[in-house]
């Protein structure tokens, strides 16, 4: 018999595991002795215990939260894995399975349609059979203007698509193709090829022109603004059969909105994406894009195929996670948009333990993983049950059901029919869409809780991150909207936290313990951080502001406990920084943003999911904003902050930075002039002091916004002004409580 070759391979990088185990026990040996010293001040004689006990218990519980966050994070340091695949070794295309791409957008005011056609114009020029490639577009807006334009960007895709395939493009977005100073002309080099590159760029400047004119139109009349809410169900088949270029097939879908239903946002979506296309293609695998996460690399579909065609592979896989990467990154990335951490450290770590989560775009999962697998014997009236009344979206769910959409004229209309049924929006009453089947409704982050629920009844997932960047999306630039963007990843993350489904006694159904340690690291982050920060901000200033020590002097052997796991913190992130191929800027940023998220997005993040769990409030869901705006964009690209932002955001952010400031200019001012014995206080306060200190340096962007900057994006007056009084308040009144 012939041998067949493997089409992926797994390496496991034992140096890297070393070092992180390794570290893992020194970091946990010195947090122990860390403890030990904590624990022993309350068992002092009374009459030894100079420090009051209520800072000192309140610094040691933030120590506490802040060490098993860290804890958790060392699930995903455990055991990364590296993967590869071999595309060459798939078989012929005939043998290739059908694939279903799934472009949602929800807003064409937030979501520019150059973006959104553009994902959908690379999507259709994948390096896959056409007739195995269908791609679904869902408006969840109803808009009129993003039905005209998918149908202009048909248009333009019926020369755009054999074009790639003619010269073997490597990229597959005309937008960066056209922008990109990169050499991407293939093996052609002639004066042929050259000519129609040029009709090329041509023709995509009238789309673009086009598109904007459409959208424009459709904003300054205002009899063709729809009810976003409000609005029937819409399903049409861009592609004609009489298209004599080879295409895949393209199909807008907007589902039934109505007021008085719950539309369950982005998972509602999908799952009717789900039902819609069963009925016309019913492919066994499902590619998922953000509207605008473009495919970069025409060949994402071959790669994610080398895992399910691979006769090594077991049937338990149920997706293949690529990363997100941003075509608008800049050198600095003060905003962290990259989010380095994710992507180039934990989801490798995942990997190793059991599979990445779904993180929202670029995943090819399987149909089966989502709705189940039925054979002809099963009960029709108990699917019912499960997945609504509709006969022929059961027939779908048995094994082998081929729907005959395209050659049975009647066949499709019927088919249609029975879509804009399963699109409507009372469908799913009374069924298990969204709880047991689909993408999963209970919290905002549908794609977290979902891979959850997948990976807690057995399934497998895997990440692969080539070395040529496979989606390309669009960051956000100002501060703005990354912290309304992280408020809603914090509120549907903390929401599975602090619920039944918490990953610690939820997920150990058919998942290891590394694994459902690496959940619980993500679902309780934002909660860590934002409360041990909070600690970390405000309790040692408030002791250093009235000369109350909480840390050893610097001539006690304790105080090297500190050192230590200090050192060992930032030598860690360093480390991890370098070997990701980052500057060490980076490594600064991160730390930046990471004090400005726990006392911002994630603390108001929590509140959400407290005010929600009380019945005070609903759950939102606001797309975050793909607008680009120039002056923002330059502000980005010198890494200078745009602190055009809302007070609630920045009135926390400064109240911390003054409170250091009051904190540490009082204990220099102590030091040097009113204190007869300076040596002995900077021994005993240079903990409290080196804590503001680093503070105040790592965070100096926001004392620039404060007093040296003059342009429009500085801190506004009535900003600092406001957390003025609210850092007096806290001195004043933290003082009588605390001391």
């Amino acid at each position: 018999m012939e041998k067949s070759f493997p089409l992926h391979e797994c390496h496991v990088n034992k140096v890297t595991i070393i070092i992180n185990r390794t570290h893992a026990i020194l970091h946990s040996i010195a947090i122990l002795f860390l403890i030990h010293y904590r624990l022993s001040f309350f068992f002092q004689h009374p009459q030894n215990i100079t420090i009051p006990t209520l800072p000192w218990l309140l610094i040691f519980v933030s120590e506490l939260i802040l060490s098993f966050a860290w804890f958790l994070q060392q699930a995903c340091r455990w055991r990364p894995v590296y993967r590869n695949v071999f595309p060459e070794r798939l078989p012929v295309d005939d043998k290739l399975p059908a694939i279903d791409v799934f472009i949602c957008t929800a807003d064409p005011k937030k979501e520019p349609s150059v973006e959104v056609m553009n994902t959908m114009i690379s999507a259709m020029a994948l390096d896959y059979p056409p007739e195995k490639l269908h791609v679904y577009i869902s408006d969840d807006a109803g808009s009129d203007a993003t039905l005209r334009c998918t149908k202009e960007a048909w248009n333009f895709a019926k020369y755009w698509v054999p074009f790639r395939r003619k010269y073997g493009l490597l990229t597959a977005c005309p937008d960066v193709y056209f922008s990109s100073s990169e050499d991407d002309n293939g093996d052609y080099k002639g004066s042929e090829f050259k000519a129609e590159r040029k009709k090329m760029e041509e023709k995509y400047e009238v789309l673009k022109q086009g598109l904007r004119k459409i959208v424009e139109g459709h904003f300054t009349t205002n009899v063709a603004i729809n009810n976003t809410r409000d609005h029937p169900t819409i399903i049409e088949v861009i592609n004609k059969e009489e298209d004599k270029v080879k295409m895949p097939q393209l199909i807008y879908v907007s589902r039934e909105k109505r007021p008085s239903h719950n539309h369950n946002f982005k998972a509602g979506a999908l799952n009717v994406l789900l039902r819609v296309s069963a009925m016309i293609s019913n492919s066994s695998y499902i590619l998922i894009l953000d509207c605008d996460m473009y495919c970069n690399d025409p060949t994402s579909a071959r790669k994610a195929m080398c895992f399910y065609c691979d006769s090594q592979t077991p049937s338990s896989l149920a997706f293949v996670q690529f990363p997100q990467t941003f075509r608008n990154i800049s050198q600095d990335d003060i905003y962290d948009n990259q989010i380095r951490f994710a992507f180039k450290v934990h989801w490798y770590g995942f990997d190793g333990v059991g599979g990445p989560i779904i993180s929202g775009s670029n995943f090819y999962i399987k149909r089966e993983a989502l709705l189940g697998s039925f054979n002809k014997q099963q009960d029709y009236m108990a699917l019912k049950r499960l997945f609504g009344p509709s006969n022929d979206f059961i027939k779908t769910l048995v094994e082998d059901y081929k729907p005959r959409f395209i050659k049975d004229g009647e066949s499709s209309r019927m088919s249609l029919e029975n879509a804009n049924i399963l699109a409507s929006c009372s469908y799913e009453n009374q069924t298990v869409w969204g709880s047991k089947v689909g993408f999963l409704y209970f919290s905002v982050a549908e794609d977290y809780f979902t891979g959850l629920n997948l990976h807690r009844k057995g399934w497998k997932s895997v990440y692969l991150n080539p070395e040529r960047q496979q989606f390309l999306g669009t960051s956000t630039t100002n501060l703005n909207d990354s912290l309304i963007q992280w408020t809603r990843w914090t509120s549907g993350l903390v929401t599975v936290a602090l619920s039944r489904f918490f990953p610690l006694t939820y997920g150990s159904l058919k998942m290891s313990l590394v694994q459902v340690l690496c959940y619980s690291e993500l679902a309780f982050m934002p909660l860590l951080n934002c409360l041990s920060l909070w600690g970390f901000a405000i309790i040692p200033q408030l002791c250093l502001f009235n000369g109350i020590p909480l840390y050893p002097k610097v001539s006690d052997p304790n105080f090297n406990i500190f050192s230590v796991i200090l050192v060992s913190s930032i030598l860690k992130s360093l480390y991890e920084v370098v070997t990701t191929g980052e500057q060490l800027k980076v490594w600064r940023n991160e730390w930046r943003i990471w004090m400005m998220r726990s006392v911002t997005c994630y603390t108001y993040g929590c509140f959400d999911v407290i005010l929600n769990k009380l019945g005070m409030k609903e759950a939102t869901f606001l797309p975050t904003n793909k607008v680009t705006d120039d002056e923002q964009v330059k502000l980005y690209e010198m890494g200078v902050f745009d602190f055009r932002t809302a007070t609630v955001f920045l009135a926390p952010l400064v109240t911390v930075i003054l409170i250091n400031i009051a904190a540490f200019v009082g204990a220099v001012v102590k030091a040097l002039v009113v204190d007869d014995d300076g040596d002995q206080y900077w021994e005993k306060m240079f903990g409290q002091m080196f804590l503001s200190f680093f503070i105040l340096i790592s965070n100096f962007a926001v004392i620039e916004g404060m007093i040296i900057r003059r342009d429009k994006a500085k801190i506004p007056l009535s900003s600092t002004l406001w957390s003025v009084v609210f850092s007096m308040f806290i001195l004043l009144i933290g003082s009588v409580i605390l001391c």
